[in-house]
């Protein structure tokens, strides 16, 4: 499987993530297109969605190896290996539990392909 289908957290801090995307974690409200000019393939936005993945961890004191758990959601479900590619480059082996999920479009942008919500357990 590419996946663990259950994982029992026994210690730690369980640190729940809303979501990612390619797009930077912190940006404007209401939206500017600028800080939306994003690559248009999924490969080249998941690569950009697991760098801040990564980022939005580490300030939580934590890694990839650390989540228990993600959920993926995609607008176009048919590009999901070119996500698993990306997924299974940077999770190097371990596997999480996940879900994904096909959106009409996400609410972030309407470039954003892609956004990850994910929970990981930190150590203490």
């Amino acid at each position: 499987m590419p996946y663990a289908p259950g994982i029992l957290v026994a210690q730690g801090r369980l640190v729940f993530l809303s979501g990612v995307t390619a797009a930077p974690v912190y940006h404007s409200h209401p939206h500017r297109d600028e800080e939306f000019d994003l690559p248009s393939t999924m490969r080249e936005q998941a690569v950009l969605a697991m760098e801040n993945l990564k980022k939005t961890l580490a300030a939580a004191g934590c890694t990839l190896s650390d989540l228990v758990s993600a959920t993926r959601y995609l607008t176009d479900v048919g590009e999901q290996e070119d996500l698993n590619r990306v997924w299974a480059e940077y999770l190097a082996g371990h596997l999480p539990t996940t879900t994904t999920v096909e959106v009409s479009r996400l609410a972030t942008h309407p470039r954003c392909k892609l956004e990850i919500s994910a929970i990981a357990v930190a150590e203490g």
